[in-house]
């Protein structure tokens, strides 16, 4: 059984008013890029299709990741309270750890549309039902977060030495920094997960790719793929950043925790204007939108 205080501590970190306002601007940022795409698809009906469906599931995501940080850090920048109830601390973690996964499960569903649009594009249609699109899209959270609930049962024999998590959130790794012995198992698990999920993503839709095309790589597929590539790679970045950060105990505190800050906060600020602002048919809809309401 876990055996740890009710509460965990977080290391001291800068705060002030400064700090709070800069938080609240970044997550009210957040909030309104994502509102302002998911509102747009669900007003819009011409843009109730696949592909628009999925990125309102990529919204949610982002915004679970964005709420389960940047809420409790405002209120340690205003009130410098670092302690956190052990419950509410596994609850972050939790939260934090499926936006992870969930972002890429999510990313995986859309690679499969994309596969089937771009080398089944005359039965796209009967093989993307609505049935199936809400099929692929719920599988997509279900492994999400049964992937994170496996890797937190790895915890219940887990005996912690400590209460002091040295993160401005709580996350797997923090916790199990306080094991008493190695946990070697539960390390293996998380990378193996994050690479099955590369593989399933991306690889398979480029070498369909090239088979639809023998003379190389279909233009089109390329296309279609780059803006997923270019948020995993955003996503793959910022993770590897912070996993990076904490592999090295000598580096400075700060350092670490202000990489766990953009780990949160660039994925959920940068996904709207790559999958909105970049899709014509979005950004016509966002404009006519905006301009209707303007109007009135």
């Amino acid at each position: 059984m876990l055996r740890v205080s009710l509460e965990v501590k977080h290391l001291n970190i800068c705060s002030g008013p400064l700090f709070f306002c800069v938080t609240l601007i970044a997550y009210l940022l957040t909030l309104l890029a994502n509102g302002v795409v998911a509102g747009v698809i669900l007003i819009d009906k011409s843009l109730h299709r696949p592909m628009f469906i999925m990125i309102c599931h990529l919204v949610v995501c982002d915004l679970l990741g964005a709420t389960a940080m940047l809420p409790r850090l405002m209120v340690h920048f205003l009130t410098g309270h670092k302690r956190i109830p052990y419950v509410v601390a596994i609850i972050q973690a939790l939260c934090v750890h499926t936006y992870g996964a969930g972002i890429q499960t999510i990313l995986a569903v859309m690679a499969y549309d994309r596969y089937v649009a771009v080398c089944e594009p005359l039965r796209y249609a009967t093989i993307m039902t609505p049935a199936r699109l809400h099929t692929c899209c719920s599988l997509a959270w279900l492994a999400a977060v049964l992937s994170i609930g496996v890797l937190f049962a790895f915890h219940a024999d887990v005996q912690l030495c400590g209460n002091i998590i040295q993160h401005v959130y709580i996350s797997n790794r923090g916790i199990l920094d306080l094991a008493c012995s190695p946990t070697p198992i539960n390390n293996i698990y998380g990378h193996t997960s994050v690479f099955l999920i590369i593989a399933l993503s991306y690889f398979r839709i480029l070498n369909a790719g090239v088979k639809h095309n023998r003379t190389g790589i279909n233009s089109k597929a390329l296309r279609t793929c780059a803006t997923h590539l270019v948020v995993y790679v955003v996503y793959e970045v910022a993770t590897l950043v912070i996993i990076v950060s904490l592999r090295f105990p000598s580096l400075s505190p700060n350092v670490k925790k202000f990489c766990s800050i953009l780990f949160i906060v660039v994925p959920p600020a940068v996904n709207p204007v790559i999958y909105g602002l970049v899709s014509k048919e979005l950004r016509a809809s966002i404009i006519k939108q905006l301009s209707t309401k303007a109007h009135k």
